[in-house]
């Protein structure tokens, strides 16, 4: 119902949807592509999200909020599906990130987007499938495409040091043990890392604020420009439902994405 209720505002708007768009054999590798409405003066910028849902659930279509929202503030938007655990396990999802944004980046002129403006973003597992993408180039790398440059990276209430692993399905997600390292976004941070926008929650319970707070810190302690946003009072889920236009008001999500990709981008 939560969905429901997001997504009822988004159905139309000044943007044209394109869905079901495939980037691989399985069923789950399938993309919406948000095109925003009217000529623009130059390419716009390419945002690719995808959602959380602890690697295991959730699917595009409860997204389409997200879509209408980037869409909206003239973004190309893809909003990508991606396997879950148990069907794989990593690398599983982190290959079918590194192939939806392999798509995202070689179709971006036909959508009116610019390959070399390309935003990676997403929300709690899906923020950790952005900014693992973004600092191992292992992904990239072995899509046998070039790997596309990223503007940079937009993750919400992101999981990205999240050692010890404590339940049995994430160490068996991750596992065996000796490639646990491998799933901590923060093992890679790197100087040549793209600028990064941080958002969490302080009141989340789910992903503890101390894995933005630590990633920020790695990446600005090797001068990579990262913008760190803390919201009193906000959960989990709320940094991403104040995208929806009836939660504006919960989160500035919206407009802090629009600061970061306009400073980005210039």
């Amino acid at each position: 119902m939560g969905f429901l209720a997001a997504n009822l505002p988004a159905v139309f708007g000044p943007y044209k949807r394109l869905a079901d768009i495939a980037y691989g054999s399985d069923p789950l590798q399938r993309l919406d592509v948000y095109v925003p409405e009217g000529a623009a003066v130059e390419p716009r910028p390419v945002v690719v999200f995808w959602h959380g849902g602890r690697w295991r659930e959730g699917d595009k279509a409860d997204y389409r909020f997200v879509g209408a929202a980037l869409a909206e503030s003239g973004y190309v938007t893809v909003v990508a599906n991606y396997r879950h655990y148990p069907q794989v396990k990593m690398p599983g999802f982190m290959q079918d990130a590194a192939r939806a944004a392999l798509f995202a980046a070689a179709h971006a002129h036909e959508y009116g987007g610019a390959r070399e403006r390309l935003y990676l973003m997403g929300h709690s597992a899906g923020a950790h499938l952005a900014a693992l993408l973004t600092l191992d180039p292992r992904y990239l790398a072995a899509g046998g495409q070039a790997a596309p440059h990223i503007a940079g990276v937009i993750g919400l209430s992101g999981p990205y040091d999240f050692l010890p692993l404590l339940e049995p399905d994430d160490q068996d997600m991750f596992g065996p043990p000796p490639l646990y390292p491998e799933s901590q976004p923060i093992n890679f941070v790197r100087a040549d890392a793209p600028p990064m926008l941080l958002v969490q929650g302080l009141n989340d319970e789910t992903v503890k604020p101390k894995n933005s707070r630590n990633l920020a810190a790695a990446l600005q302690a090797l001068g990579v420009p990262v913008t760190l946003k803390l919201y009193p009072n906000v959960s989990h889920a709320d940094t991403v439902a104040a995208l929806t236009a009836l939660l504006r008001g919960r989160a500035p999500t919206l407009a802090d994405i629009r600061a970061f990709v306009g400073r980005s981008s210039e």
